[in-house]
């Protein structure tokens, strides 16, 4: 299976030039792909101060986000995982749309373990895990703090499933993640497709590093800043590898 992650920082003072941004970098990373993942909150950011300015964000960019990653996921004929606000009736959560190759919405993911910077706004997911098929390979789609939830672990682990989509928005907590998140997906058997974010949103500031990462093997790794993509192709943990790019 061909994967693809998406680095990027939401330019939150200009939702269109976000939108914008966000999907020129995906439209580069989705060719000759099976699966690409954006971030969490991939065009709003992450960080608001309450909940009157996330409902705000995301009625004036999820219309259109979700259009134009429709036109991305159809061009291509990729599967595609992206992070965004929903807003369903009076309750919010932070939620990932998952597009088939023909562009239609396949599912809405619903984060179900929220971290600290969640709670003042966001409902904990209702919506539970579902794998994908992409016809090389399957993949469940999950977000950030989902990678620390015991239960998503252990769910993962009883499906055999190839591949952990991770939108994220992992904090700089001044350590090396790549074995941290390694060490998390390892009991899956399954490998971890990470796009994150990168820089600062006020006091908060956000890792890069977004990874293709099997068994103990950093397939493609970006840097700690700056908008970008990375790709690789997964060849099963049990396979015979070739000489790794990062070993952990």
């Amino acid at each position: 299976m061909r994967v693809a992650a998406v680095q990027y920082k939401a330019r939150r003072e200009d939702l269109d030039a976000s939108v914008r941004g966000l999907v020129d970098l995906a439209e580069q990373a989705a060719k000759d792909v099976d699966l690409l993942v954006l971030p969490e909150m991939a065009v709003t950011g992450y960080t608001f101060p309450d909940r009157t300015s996330v409902v705000q964000a995301a009625r004036q960019a999820n219309g259109r986000t979700l259009a134009a990653l429709q036109q991305v996921a159809k061009q291509a004929g990729a599967w595609l995982v992206a992070g965004f606000p929903e807003i369903d009736g009076d309750r919010l959560f932070n939620s990932a749309w998952v597009l088939r190759p023909d562009g239609s919405c396949a599912f809405v993911y619903r984060k179900t373990l929220l971290y600290t910077e969640d709670l003042h706004w966001a409902t904990p997911g209702d919506s539970g895990y579902r794998v994908f098929d992409t016809g090389n390979g399957t993949f469940i789609p999950a977000i950030c703090m989902d990678l620390n939830d015991d239960h998503f672990i252990r769910w993962c682990a009883g499906q055999a499933v190839d591949c952990v989509a991770l939108s994220t928005n992992w904090l700089d907590e001044d350590e090396e993640v790549w074995p941290y998140w390694a060490w998390r997906t390892e009991p899956t058997g399954a490998a971890l497709v990470a796009a994150n974010t990168w820089g600062s949103e006020g006091d908060v500031r956000f890792r890069g590093h977004s990874a293709v990462i099997e068994g103990r093997v950093v397939r493609a790794g970006a840097p700690r800043t700056g908008d970008g993509w990375i790709s690789a192709t997964l060849l099963g943990v049990s396979d015979a590898l070739p000489e790794p790019p990062v070993a952990l």
